[in-house]
C-alpha cells in the first residue's frame, strides 16, 4: 500500500466527503476517486460506502484506518531518523495556535527562529482547540500553542511555556459600580464567555469553581476572545479572560481591568507535539527554541494593569 493511497484514504475518512478531502490534499477530485478506487482494488475490499450524511467507513475501512496512521506516522519517524542520522535540519514545520496565541505570542519568537534557521519554511494555521488536536492527530500540524484544557492524551507530549494571568474585564462605564467586588456580588452579574468545550470557556468555569462560588449568569456565549471584547465594550456583560486575549483593548482604554477578589486566576500556555522515537529535526530545533523565552503579560507593579490612553 503506497502512503500516498493511504493519505487520501484518511483525508476522505475525515472529511467524508470526495471534494473537501480533494481540497485538503490539494488533488482533483477524479484524481481522489481514481486513488481510492486503486487502493479497494488492491484490498479486494469496498472501504465506503454512502449515507445521508456523506461517505461512511465499512467495516474494513474501520480496520484499515487505525493501520494507515500508524504506517504513516512510522514512514514519518523512518524520514526523521535518516535526515537525523545524515545531519539535515531544513525541512517545513507547521504550526498550529489559538488566534490570540497567534497575533500575539508568535510573530517576534518565530521571526527570530526564521532568522536563525533559513534553512526552516515555516507555515502558521490558527484554529480552534478542538481543530488543534484533530490536526496534530491527523499530521496536518507539528506542533500547537494553546491554553491547557486539562484533557492529557498520551500520544501527545505537552510542555508549560508560559502561564499567563487572567483579569476580569468590564466597560469604562462600569468602573463605579464595579470597584473592588466580592465573590458575592460576582455570581449576581452577567458575563460574555465562550461556548461549552471551547477552552476559554474551561478556563473561566475553573477559576469559578476554584474561588468556591457558584456560576453568575450568563448574558451570552459567543465564539470568539474577539467578540467577547467587543460585547463587553457594548456594556453586554463582564468577562474573564487571558490578559493577552484582550491586552490591546485594555491599552486603548476600551475596557478596564476589576480586581479579581480571590488568588488571581491563570492559564498555562502549553505546546504539543505527537510523540514520536525519532523526531524531524527541522521540528526538535523548534521545539528546543519554543522552551527558551515565553514571558507572560503581568502587571505593573504587581498590581491588575489598567488601560492607558493611547497617544493621540
Amino acid at each position: 500500500m503506497q502512503p500516498k493511497l493511504l493519505r487520501t484514504f484518511l483525508a476522505v475518512a475525515r472529511s467524508r466527503n470526495i471534494t473537501r478531502a480533494a481540497e485538503e490534499i490539494h488533488l482533483a477530485q477524479s484524481s481522489v476517486s481514481d486513488q481510492l478506487q486503486s487502493l479497494e482494488a488492491e484490498l479486494g475490499t469496498a472501504l465506503f460506502t454512502r449515507s445521508k450524511l456523506g461517505l461512511k467507513l465499512t467495516p474494513a475501512g474501520e480496520t484499515l484506518k487505525s493501520y494507515a496512521e500508524e504506517i504513516l506516522a512510522l514512514t514519518d519517524e523512518a524520514r526523521a531518523a535518516v535526515e537525523a542520522t545524515v545531519g539535515h535540519t531544513g525541512g517545513l514545520v507547521t504550526i498550529g495556535a489559538l488566534e490570540t496565541i497567534a497575533s500575539v505570542k508568535l510573530p517576534q519568537w518565530l521571526s527570530r527562529f526564521r532568522n536563525n534557521h533559513p534553512d526552516i519554511d515555516l507555515r502558521v494555521k490558527v484554529a480552534g482547540s478542538d481543530d488543534l488536536l484533530r490536526g496534530l492527530e491527523d499530521g496536518d500540524i507539528d506542533i500547537a500553542f494553546c491554553f491547557d484544557g486539562g484533557d492529557p492524551d498520551e500520544r501527545f507530549s505537552r510542555r508549560i511555556v508560559s502561564v499567563e494571568p487572567m483579569v476580569l474585564v468590564a466597560a469604562p462605564a462600569r468602573q463605579p459600580i464595579l470597584a473592588g467586588p466580592g465573590l458575592t456580588m460576582l455570581t449576581s452579574m452577567s458575563f460574555v464567555a465562550t461556548e461549552v468545550g471551547c477552552v476559554y470557556r474551561h478556563l473561566f468555569d475553573r477559576a469559578f469553581s476554584e474561588a468556591g462560588i457558584s456560576m453568575p449568569k450568563l448574558a451570552a456565549e459567543v465564539g470568539s476572545i474577539r467578540a467577547i471584547a467587543g460585547m463587553v465594550v457594548a456594556g453586554a456583560g463582564l468577562a474573564l479572560v487571558p490578559r493577552i486575549a484582550v491586552a490591546d483593548a485594555l491599552d486603548r482604554s476600551e475596557i478596564i481591568e476589576i480586581p479579581w477578589p480571590a488568588p488571581a486566576p491563570a492559564a498555562s500556555l502549553v505546546m504539543i507535539w505527537r510523540r514520536r522515537r525519532v523526531q524531524p529535526p527541522a521540528l526538535k530545533l523548534l521545539l528546543a527554541a519554543a522552551s527558551e523565552n515565553f514571558a507572560p503579560a503581568r502587571s505593573t507593579g504587581g498590581r491588575p494593569r489598567r488601560a492607558i490612553s493611547s497617544p493621540s
